[in-house]
């Protein structure tokens, strides 16, 4: 390609990113809004925080007090398995409400791609598991200050495990709206959502402890399964398999996605 076609493509690549930016808009804004304007929403984020905080404040064997020594693994250990709840619950309603309310089809008429449609959800109820996990940054705070001198937290690693659990929290993101496509009912859709992010995250890891599995192949199995990438930087090093790992698999569900609307010819 010659120097001039550059000065073309890459401006016009611009502005096909600015102009899918701006048609996401639309559906991001609309998704946030119906969720925070229901009572629901504010109770699923309170519950998820409450419960949290009883995980790592008040009960026996998993909260920061009895640990003895400043660390968050208690709380990056316990957040992926109530987040296998909570992401469901906001995803849930993502297509199955437009199924169900009729306004799939309204929805088909706008001047929107499905690429656009799903993307617009996707970062929407990304956004809403962002938001309810914003609160929790208080309790690296507290965690250092409660600290001994010299005993401090590590706030590189924690950083790095914060990249982490959002990389979880985009797969799993993308598997709830992927389910919620497949139904008309919020509660299947819940249902399936967290049947299958429990099958990717921890399923392959428990399959892999198998009599049958031992000998090598156990490896394989759990690298299959979301647990042990998400261990992995967890331990504080983002690996660039790791990433590509959580990329893919949120790839993977989002065209699944775009499958499932075609199928339904939503188009």
């Amino acid at each position: 390609m010659k120097q001039g076609d550059y000065q073309v493509v890459i401006p016009f690549c611009f502005y096909i990113f600015v102009t899918d930016i701006q048609c996401m808009k639309s559906i991001y804004f609309k998704e946030l809004g119906a969720f925070l304007s229901s009572i629901v929403g504010y109770v699923v984020l309170l519950v998820f925080l409450v419960v949290l905080g009883l995980f790592l404040w008040v009960l026996p064997d998993s909260n920061f007090l009895d640990y003895g020594y400043a660390s968050m693994e208690q709380f990056f250990t316990i957040t992926p398995w109530l987040m296998l709840f909570l992401i469901p619950a906001i995803t849930m309603r993502s297509f199955a409400d437009e199924y169900k309310g009729g306004t799939i089809e309204w929805l088909s008429t706008k001047p929107l791609t499905l690429h656009q449609i799903v993307g617009g959800k996707f970062w929407a109820s990304f956004t809403l598991v962002v938001i309810a996990l914003i609160p929790t940054l208080i309790y690296v705070f507290a965690i250092n200050w409660l600290a001994i001198e010299n005993a401090t937290l590590d706030f590189g690693a924690v950083t790095g495990a914060y990249i982490g659990l959002l990389l979880l929290v985009a797969s799993f993101v993308a598997i709830g709206i992927f389910c919620s496509t497949l139904t008309d009912n919020q509660i299947v859709g819940f249902l399936l959502a967290l049947i299958l992010c429990w099958l990717l995250y921890s399923g392959f890891e428990a399959i892999s402890r198998l009599p049958v599995f031992s000998g090598g192949a156990d490896y394989y199995i759990q690298l299959i399964g979301m647990d042990a990438h998400y261990n992995s930087i967890n331990r504080g090093v983002v690996n660039t398999k790791d990433v590509v790992y959580f990329l893919s698999v949120t790839v993977v569900f989002w065209q699944l996605t775009l499958f499932s609307l075609k199928r339904k010819k939503l188009n």
